[in-house]
C-alpha cells in the first residue's frame, strides 16, 4: 500500500501534480455544493466548453504561458454574457447557455483547424496534462483559490439566500443580478484554474461529483461542504497513485485525469450505497 500511495510522490513532477489536484479537488468540491444548490450543472458544463477558445487564442498568442489568461478572459466574458442574457424574460437560461456554448466552442474549433501544427497539443487541453504542472501554474491555482474562497465567505449569506429563497432574497434587498454574476464568475474561475490540470472536459466531474456524493451522505450543509472538499482532494491523490502504479509497475498506460474521474465516480457509487443503508427504515435494519 505504501508503494502505491506514497512512493510515486517522491518525484517532483508527481508532487506538483498531487498539490495541484489536492487544491483543485478541495476548491471544486466546495464550489460544487453551490452548483448543486442552484442546480447549475448544465451551466457548469457549458462553461467548461466556452473557455476553450480562450485557451486556443492564449496558446496561439503567447504559447503555454498564455493559456491561463486566455481562459480567464473567455470565462469572464461567458459569466457576464450569461448574466446579461438571462435578465431578459424572452431568453431562458438553457437557451442562453446553448447559444454561448455552441458559439464559443465553434470559435475554438475553427481556430484549431486553421493551425494544424498545434492541434495535437491543444487537444490535450481538453483532457488535461496534470503531470506537466509547473510551480508557476501552482501559484496561479492558489491565487484563484484564495480569491474564490474569499468571495464565497464574504457573500455567504446572500448566496445561500439566493439559492434557497430567491424571492425572499430579493425582498431582503439583495441584488439578484449581481449575485448571479458572482456565482457565474466563481464557477468560471474554478474552470479556468482547472483547465491545465484536468482539461475543459473533465473538470465537470470535479465540480459535480464530490458535491453530489457528499449530498447523498449527509443532509446538513455544514457537513456537505467539508465532505465534498475532502472527497475531491482524496480522489485526486488516489487517481494519480493508481495511474502511476498501473503505468509503471503493470504496463497499463492510464491517463491521470481520466483515472481521477473514475475514482470520483467510484466514490459516488460508494456514497450511494452508504446513503441507501443510512436511509433504510430502522425496523428493517434491526431485522437484518
Amino acid at each position: 500500500m505504501n508503494q502505491i500511495l506514497i512512493e510515486p510522490f517522491r518525484f517532483p513532477f508527481m508532487a506538483r501534480a498531487l498539490a495541484e489536484l489536492a487544491i483543485l479537488g478541495a476548491l471544486a468540491g466546495t464550489v460544487g455544493v453551490l452548483i448543486l444548490l442552484r442546480r447549475l450543472a448544465f451551466m457548469t458544463d457549458a462553461l467548461t466548453h466556452t473557455v476553450f477558445p480562450g485557451v486556443v487564442i492564449g496558446y496561439l498568442l503567447s504559447g503555454e504561458g498564455g493559456i491561463f489568461w486566455g481562459a480567464l478572459i473567455a470565462g469572464a466574458a461567458t459569466a457576464v454574457l450569461l448574466t446579461l442574457l438571462t435578465r431578459h424574460r424572452a431568453v431562458t437560461e438553457d437557451a442562453a447557455l446553448a447559444v454561448l456554448l455552441t458559439t464559443f466552442f465553434a470559435v475554438g474549433v475553427v481556430l484549431v483547424s486553421r493551425e494544424s501544427g498545434y492541434t495535437a497539443d491543444l487537444t490535450a487541453f481538453l483532457f488535461g496534462r496534470i503531470l506537466t504542472v509547473t510551480p508557476a501554474q501552482l501559484t496561479q491555482t492558489l491565487a484563484v483559490t484564495a480569491l474564490v474562497i474569499a468571495t464565497m465567505v464574504i457573500l455567504r449569506r446572500p448566496l445561500l439566500a439566493r439559492s434557497f429563497d430567491p424571492e425572499g432574497a430579493r425582498a431582503s434587498g439583495y441584488r439578484i443580478g449581481l449575485l448571479d454574476l458572482a456565482t457565474n464568475t466563481i464557477v468560471a474561475l474554478v474552470v479556468v484554474a482547472s483547465v491545465r490540470a484536468v482539461g475543459t472536459v473533465l473538470v465537470i466531474a470535479l465540480l459535480i461529483v464530490p458535491a453530489a456524493a457528499a449530498r447523498v451522505v449527509s443532509d446538513r450543509l455544514a457537513l456537505i461542504v467539508p465532505i465534498a472538499a475532502v472527497i475531491g482532494a482524496l480522489a485526486g491523490w488516489a487517481g494519480l497513485a493508481v495511474s502511476y502504479d498501473a503505468s509503471i509497475h503493470h504496463g497499463l498506460r492510464l491517463a491521470s485525469g481520466g483515472t481521477v474521474v473514475l475514482v470520483l465516480i467510484a466514490c459516488h457509487l460508494i456514497a450511494l450505497a452508504a446513503g441507501m443503508i443510512r436511509r433504510r427504515p430502522r425496523s428493517v435494519r434491526r431485522a437484518a
